[in-house]
């Protein structure tokens, strides 16, 4: 295979180089490996589903220029040598700003595939309000890779939201838990937003004590699943949704259908770089993240719950 050709995408050339450069290496159970070139290519089957959850964004990329036996670091701001053509948002931050990639279209998604880019951080806002989040997330973070811990934590995460009168929809994470994703009008602050998740996580620990916790400390938590909800806040990232995870296998942070999660077959590393687009191509949140809800009156319904 050639070391560098150009591939079409949409209007854009977008160079690749090396494709035949392996990335995740076949791992010891007799998995299959995955070379440059299947990234680009699943990024490139994968945009029209992925997209959607990109656009208008603010990203922070997870690079692993030599794969998963090579180092990693965490990139926020976009080099200079970009083409110009990617999308760029500049944002404050304690003492300057940085500035974020923001993936538009195809070929940017192609472009950071080719830059060894694996994982795809997104922000919970959008350019324009990026104080004020249009997501809420629930991380179900397991003490141990216990997905059926996870499969029942994430039940009782959506039974709570439905009393509420909140939406959600369930994705796994490509790791070892789930977020429950949750749309809301984006006229809350993070600090706001964030402030009610961490009731609403309290309650659920507070009625299930023995399974479930809010305990920062890891060592506190003990065998409990952790509901972490810091990733509402300002200038903080979740996993986007259909994005590679760095891990052996190349497993996908997949959305899914709350009766897809009851299936005892399914689990956090279910869907891989080699079948996601087929789950994709099913809309799984068909409509779900097309309004967001408001927090005032959930907000009530939990008081009235908590008396």
């Amino acid at each position: 295979m050639r070391d560098t050709h150009t591939m079409r995408v949409g209007r854009r050339g977008v160079e690749i180089h090396r494709p035949d450069k392996v990335l995740f290496p076949a791992d010891g159970d007799g998995g299959k490996e995955y070379t440059k070139g299947d990234l680009v290519a699943y990024y490139r089957a994968v945009a029209p589903f992925m997209l959607p959850h990109l656009r208008g964004r603010p990203l922070m990329l997870e690079r692993h220029p030599d794969g998963l036996d090579g180092p990693m670091f965490m990139q926020k701001n976009t080099p200079g040598h970009y083409p110009d053509w990617i999308e760029r948002v500049e944002v404050p931050k304690e003492g300057g700003t940085v500035v974020h990639p923001v993936c538009e279209d195809a070929a940017t998604l192609v472009y950071l595939a080719d830059q060894a880019c694996l994982t795809l951080h997104r922000w919970l806002s959008k350019v324009g309000a990026a104080d004020r989040p249009d997501r809420l997330v629930f991380d179900l973070d397991p003490a141990v890779d216990d997905f059926e811990q996870v499969r029942e934590a994430a039940g009782d995460v959506r039974d709570l939201l439905d009393r509420l009168g909140l939406p959600s929809v369930p994705m796994t994470t490509g790791s070892k838990g789930v977020h429950v994703v949750v749309p809301v009008h984006g006229h809350d602050d993070f600090d706001a937003v964030r402030d009610f998740a961490k009731e609403v996580a309290e309650e659920l620990a507070r009625t299930h004590p023995e399974r479930l916790t809010t305990e920062a400390r890891k060592k506190a938590r003990g065998n409990r699943l952790y509901l972490d909800v810091q990733r509402n806040a300002y200038a903080q990232t979740a996993v986007a949704p259909f994005t590679v995870r760095a891990r052996p296998g190349a497993p996908v942070a997949t959305p899914l259908t709350w009766d897809q999660l009851d299936d005892p077959a399914v689990d956090a590393r279910h869907w891989t770089l080699a079948d996601a687009v087929d789950q994709a191509r099913t809309n799984p949140w068909a409509g779900a993240m097309s309004r967001g809800r408001a927090l005032g009156p959930a907000r009530r319904r939990l008081a009235a719950l908590r008396g």
